[in-house]
């Protein structure tokens, strides 16, 4: 589908039916009637925003070397297969695989927002431009790119004047708001638009299908959002950008989420100057407090952050920040949310000094922690290794780092190690304990994170007898039981 007009196709017979009902066609007027998209002459103001936005989305076409240790063509991009078969020889061993997504030009210097997800490991990137019913390849450059808000910009060298697209404020917009996506689906459908609602914002802890940001603060739409919108815009009806598409619900319609424009624009001079964002970091293991954690642990209070660890030589370590704190204000706010504090731990400048109130022992205490730059990875303890390598041909991974919540499609907020790797012939593999499974338990020890995991393996290195390890896989969860006496 090419370009704008075909908007009477994709809006479809629902959302006109809808029209009818409200009686839209019927309104005297010749400007819309508020809350209308329809004029009297039964012309729709989403054209008008079509063809204003149209000329500025573009479709960005990756490419990047991927390795195929099976020799059975099975890849993470296997999706693209369809639209590019002459990279379908499953006997490759390595090859060239394409990707791509959407973009939109916001600059008069040719540059353009998209998703990080995009243009992740990709080896050459070039975005594809429509004008005039013709089509314009540029090759294009990384400016800078963020992993945590899953945010890129890359530039091309384009003509002047480009066509560009106005950055709105997706504070603003209400749930119920009229918006519209451009991009270009499934690889080969640009130029498509598709119109909804706003259908809730500040959505977060979301383990969807296309983002895995670390700071999530999606505005949710029912504006139709297929593989490749990732990286267009989301405008309201003024033809501003007040989000960037970029994840869907793969088990539902009409779920799709966008990333507000005011979290991009925060972080945009950043990424232009720099090429990189920093965050402010504590240095915690953290989880919300609700009523029911904070019965089981006798602690009287209804809301806060729990502090499940303060990671040694961290700014919070440093400041005096200890396990079993819950901190219940933050540079003079209350905090209730956990998704809510790490944006705003994440936003406070690297270097300034803010003031932490906690309850500890029941009474609270102030403390004064000067923020650090938050590392480009998780920090986590390394992959345990008791002296004589892997204990029991186990190799694993803390289950809350971002990788493997990614690699594995852990939900946010899993405690555990997740198994990365098991020996051969090992007591594990004999065990039938699998890649992919998450470890809560060994010996009736809980595991929270790796550093416990790591302990308990220190402990238990020259047990002979069986050894009983909690596995949770998919939807079960059961006892399995080792014996290291097969090593």
């Amino acid at each position: 589908m090419k370009g704008p007009m075909n908007l009477a196709r994709v809006l479809g017979l629902t959302t006109i039916a809808a029209l009818f009902a409200a009686g839209a066609w019927a309104a005297p007027a010749a400007a819309p009637e508020k809350g209308l998209p329809i004029r009297s002459d039964g012309s729709s103001i989403f054209a008008d925003v079509a063809e204003k936005v149209g000329p500025a989305v573009v479709f960005i076409r990756t490419e990047q070397t991927v390795e195929n240790p099976h020799g059975n063509g099975e890849t993470p991009f296997d999706f693209f297969r369809e639209f590019f078969p002459e990279n379908n020889n499953p006997r490759q061993r390595s090859r060239r695989m394409p990707g791509g997504g959407s973009g939109f030009v916001f600059d008069d210097e040719g540059r353009i927002l998209t998703n990080y997800h995009v243009i992740k490991d990709a080896e050459k990137i070039m975005v594809v431009h429509e004008a005039n019913g013709e089509e314009e390849e540029y090759p294009a450059r990384v400016v800078g790119f963020d992993r945590h808000t899953d945010i890129a910009i890359i530039q091309i060298d384009a003509p002047k004047g480009l066509p560009r697209v106005a950055l709105g404020d997706s504070d603003a917009m209400r749930v119920g708001d009229w918006v519209m996506a451009i991009g270009t689906p499934f690889g080969q459908l640009q130029g498509t638009v598709t119109v909804g609602i706003v259908s809730a914002k500040g959505r977060n802890d979301l383990n969807i299908m296309g983002g895995e940001a670390t700071y999530q603060n999606y505005i949710q739409t029912d504006a139709s959002i297929n593989f490749g919108n990732s990286g267009g815009p989301l405008v309201n009806m003024k033809g501003e950008a007040i989000g960037i598409n970029t994840a869907i619900n793969p088990s539902g319609q009409g779920i799709g989420f966008a990333i507000p424009i005011n979290m991009a624009k925060a972080i945009m001079g950043e990424l232009i100057a720099k090429g990189r964002v920093r965050y402010g970091y504590l240095g915690i293991r953290l989880r919300e407090l609700d009523r029911n954690l904070a019965k089981a642990m006798g602690i009287e209070l209804d809301h806060g952050i729990l502090v499940e660890e303060a990671l040694a030589g961290a700014p919070g370590a440093k400041a005096g920040l200890q396990r079993r704190d819950v901190i219940v204000r933050y540079d003079g706010e209350d905090v209730r949310d956990e998704s809510q504090f790490r944006l705003t731990v994440g936003k406070t400048p690297v270097g300034k000094t803010v003031p932490v109130v906690v309850v500890r022992d029941g009474k609270e205490q102030r403390l004064d922690v000067t923020l650090g730059e938050r590392p480009d990875e998780d920090v986590v303890a390394s992959a345990p290794a008791p002296e004589s390598g892997a204990w029991l041909g186990l190799h694993v991974q803390d289950a809350r780092a971002a990788d493997a919540r990614r690699d594995f499609g852990l939900d946010r907020g899993q405690q555990g190690v997740v198994v990365t790797g098991v020996d051969e012939g090992s007591p594990a593999e004999e065990a039938g304990i699998q890649e992919g499974d998450v470890i809560t338990e060994v010996y009736t020890q809980d595991v929270g994170n790796l550093d416990d995991y790591v302990a308990i393996a220190k402990k238990l290195k020259e047990r002979k007898d069986p050894i009983a390890f909690l596995v949770k896989r998919g939807r079960s969860t059961n006892y399995v039981t080792v014996s290291p006496e097969s090593e």
